[in-house]
């Protein structure tokens, strides 16, 4: 280990090796919780078979995994530093003169790598199975729900118009969206900007298509006039069936590469898109937060076996990674009910936890 970059390369591997088996532990903690609770919400009701369980599982598990994913490198650093520490490397190491920042760098750099592969590729196949369990779950329970069918509210609209969508129910037709018992405002926005009502159209059945709705068994009555009848009618639509399931699905449902376009299609169709844009922004500080838990890993594992009481501060490093998780949700939450704005409850969950590290680890090093 007397080469350059020898090092970094070994604690990297030792690393990359407790990182791995933090993610198979989770993993499968979360596939047995899933199992069970699935299990017991689906199964029950729908007298589903195993494979259909099973099948939600593995479909509903990636997106828990990576919501978890901070907890990995948490533990993961913690159990890679103990591990040199207890088989006295560490004190080699510190003995020889290597710095803290040293060995840590090569941990927080791959942290960092982790996040942004997460954030770039992983959420967007995690978004897509979750959507794919929506999809999956309401058809295994479409019988245990069809007495109780849910409203549905959508909105559509550019510069010029706006289009307020009222349903009885939804189903899905192939990749169409379908309809029933559908009620369409139509408002027209004048110079100044504001909305002029123009017409409504009541149809038993709309199917959205590419780029419009198609209507069947119309009645139309636009202001002031009388109602006109016809046996079918298409509407243009801004809308496509992956926007309009963004507006049925959560913004954890909505893929990285995805949110830019859910942000802008909700502020024209006159929604808050308040979800989304804190969605995104957590999204793109997942790299700070990986690197803030793998330092808070390293600065609660550094004190040294020979002088006592390592197995209390990895536990109360591994306390102050919980903190981080529930500090991260809550502020996520105050950001959803428009208490804070959604930029702080993204990024101060990441930058405290950074800090926070960085300052310990100041301390320990350098006095």
């Amino acid at each position: 280990m007397s080469g350059p970059g020898v090092l970094e390369i070994y604690i990297l591997r030792r690393t990359l090796r407790a990182v791995g088996v933090s993610i198979a532990v989770i993993f499968a903690v979360i596939l047995l919780i899933q199992f069970e609770e699935l299990s017991r919400s689906v199964g029950v009701r729908a007298d589903a078979e195993v494979s259909d369980i099973l099948w939600l599982t593995l479909l509903r598990s990636p997106g828990l995994v990576l919501l978890l994913s901070p907890f990995v490198f948490l533990f993961g650093g913690i159990a890679a530093y103990v591990g040199l520490n207890r088989s006295s490397e560490l004190t080699a190491m510190r003995a020889a003169g290597v710095s803290a920042w040293r060995f840590i760098a090569p941990s927080a750099a791959f942290a960092v790598f982790a996040g942004l592969v997460v954030v770039m590729m992983l959420n967007p196949l995690a978004a897509g199975l979750s959507a794919r369990f929506e999809v999956e779950r309401a058809r295994i329970l479409q019988n245990y729900q069809a007495e109780a069918p849910k409203e549905v509210w959508l909105r559509q609209g550019d510069n010029r118009d706006l289009v307020v969508i009222h349903a009885k129910s939804r189903d899905m037709q192939g990749d169409a969206i379908r309809l029933q018992a559908v009620s369409l405002f139509v408002y027209q926005k004048d110079g100044s900007g504001r909305l002029q009502f123009r017409r409504r159209i009541e149809a038993a059945q709309a199917v959205l298509q590419a780029g419009f709705w198609r209507l069947s068994d119309v009645r139309e009555a636009s202001a002031g006039q009388s109602t006109v009848r016809s046996d079918s009618l298409s509407i243009r639509s801004t809308l496509t069936s992956a926007s309009a399931l963004d507006r049925f699905a959560s913004p954890e449902s909505v893929p990285f590469w995805g949110l830019p376009g859910a942000i802008r299609q909700t502020e024209l169709a006159g929604f808050s898109s308040r979800g989304f844009r804190l969605r995104l922004h957590q999204l793109i500080a997942t790299p700070v937060l990986f690197a803030a838990m793998s330092i808070l890993a390293a600065a609660a594992s550094l004190r040294l076996a020979r002088q006592g009481g390592l197995a209390l501060a990895a536990g109360a490093g591994a306390a102050v990674g919980f903190l981080v998780f529930f500090f991260n949700q809550m502020t996520g939450a105050l950001a959803s009910a428009d208490i804070i704005p959604p930029l702080l409850g993204a990024w101060a969950p990441p930058l405290v936890a950074l800090l926070s590290g960085l300052a310990v680890l100041c301390y320990t090093e350098d006095g």
